[in-house]
């Protein structure tokens, strides 16, 4: 019987307890608009899997798209200003 043995050493994972940086949370909360349109997005999506979409249906999804859409430019702006210094 041959022993097989490790040829490096244990890795270990890094311990759970890494709470967010002050810089993440502070990203997470500028991206919030942006998530909860995405998520509203989704649950209007969701809505119409399993049924043909009627106008309320379809109207609702557009609105959906829309508000992502306005969420996605206003952060891309807030990010341009950031960089720019402010300037517009």
């Amino acid at each position: 019987m041959q022993i097989i043995a490790a040829l490096q050493g244990l890795v270990t994972a890094e311990p759970l307890d890494i709470e967010p940086t002050a810089a993440e949370l502070d990203a997470i909360e500028q991206e919030m608009p942006l998530i909860r349109a995405e998520v509203e997005l989704l649950d209007s999506q969701i809505m119409t899997i399993d049924r043909p979409a009627n106008e309320l249906d379809t109207r609702r999804v557009r609105r959906a798209r829309n508000r992502v859409l306005a969420a996605r430019r206003d952060l891309t702006n807030r990010a341009g200003a950031e960089q720019t210094g402010g300037v517009a």
